[in-house]
């Protein structure tokens, strides 16, 4: 027995949409002739340009001072009086603090009058000893008791000397920690001192450019105090030995701080330029790898042009080109996954 065929409501939608379909398909063919060319891309470029290249290691340092002190007492004493005043510029020599000296000033004098007093005993042995009158060991004796207070008085005023406290160099002081009057021991920080001008910065850099290290080479210090600022210096000294652990080698610099705005103890990023020369550089993102090789698109006849290059050393965004490609030559930046080899390519610059 024979299938009927039944005609519905869905059967005919899916007719006329085939039929219209067709007829688009068709007419295109017709107007192109039956043949279909390849779509222009749209694009955008770049050209390979000459740059600046500038071969700069960076690294981590601890700034710290050039001359570093702290002001103590050497003996047990009361303050009596503070020449200083927080965070004071002072010179070398300069007078701090004075202990209470009030028995040790006493216990100079008395030397020194005991002082006089033996030597003019002694010229006058010397005078007798010329007429006969005193023995040359009364003489001997005599000169024994000058030398000897003359050593005693040299203790006193020393022991004096240490109840005043000068500056050791030029610097700036730091907080004072004491008051007239309290008790200070050997040991007890009085305040600091810090020679900051200019300020050195400690950094550590890979064994891999110790031959590329030398004194006077030429650093920028950058810190989070300060945005958008370099301070300029250079270097002062490298360490004679690489850290087994790290492999690496600690090198000093000099920073300028006239103004003092650096300060020991800060996080310093250093950047040390070893060369300056100009190569051939691109964009980065023109770069496409595949497997062991890289190439970039070049633009030729408004056709794309897969070209392989050899890469370089990197900025960031840029890479060097050493070979593949010409300076001058327009390279596609953007859009390479919509290229092939040899398509038409519409490239708008950047």
């Amino acid at each position: 027995m024979a299938k009927r065929f039944f005609f519905t409501p869905l059967t005919g939608v899916v007719v006329v949409v085939a039929a219209i379909v067709g007829y688009l398909y068709f007419s295109e063919e017709e107007q192109t002739g039956g043949q279909r060319g390849p779509q222009t891309a749209n694009v955008v470029g770049d050209t390979a340009r000459i740059m600046e290249f500038r071969d700069v290691i960076e690294g981590l340092g601890t700034s710290q001072a050039r001359e570093s002190v702290d002001i103590m007492a050497r003996v047990s004493q009361s303050v009596r009086e503070i020449y200083f005043r927080d965070g004071e510029d002072v010179e070398k020599g300069q007078l701090l603090v004075t202990l209470q000296d009030r028995e040790e000033v006493a216990r100079v004098q008395e030397l020194e009058f005991r002082l006089a007093d033996t030597r003019r005993q002694l010229e006058r042995l010397r005078d007798l000893a010329r007429e006969n009158a005193a023995s040359r060991s009364m003489i001997d004796e005599q000169e024994v008791r000058v030398e000897q207070t003359a050593a005693e008085l040299e203790v006193a005023r020393s022991r004096l000397e240490e109840l005043t406290i000068h500056a050791p160099f030029a610097g700036r002081l730091g907080i004072r920690q004491v008051s007239p009057g309290q008790l200070v021991r050997p040991g007890d920080v009085i305040t600091t001192l810090d020679d900051i001008s200019p300020i050195y910065v400690d950094f550590s850099v890979p064994e891999l450019y110790l031959p590329s290290l030398a004194a006077g080479q030429r650093v920028a210090a950058i810190s989070a105090a300060y945005p958008g600022r370099e301070f300029d210096g250079e270097i002062v000294s490298v360490a004679s030995r690489v850290n087994p652990v790290t492999r690496s080698i600690m090198v000093r610099a000099a920073i300028a701080n006239d103004n003092h705005e650096l300060r020991p103890g800060m996080l310093l990023r250093v950047q040390l330029e070893r060369s300056v020369d100009h190569t051939l550089m691109i964009p980065e993102a023109a770069v496409i790898p595949i497997r062991n090789e890289q190439f970039v698109y070049r633009v030729e006849d408004d056709r794309a042009v897969r070209t392989v290059v050899t890469v370089g050393r990197r900025l960031p965004g840029w890479v060097e080109i050493t070979s593949g490609i010409s300076e001058g030559d327009l390279i596609i930046v953007e859009g390479t996954i919509r290229v092939r080899d040899g398509l038409p390519v519409n490239v708008n610059l950047r």
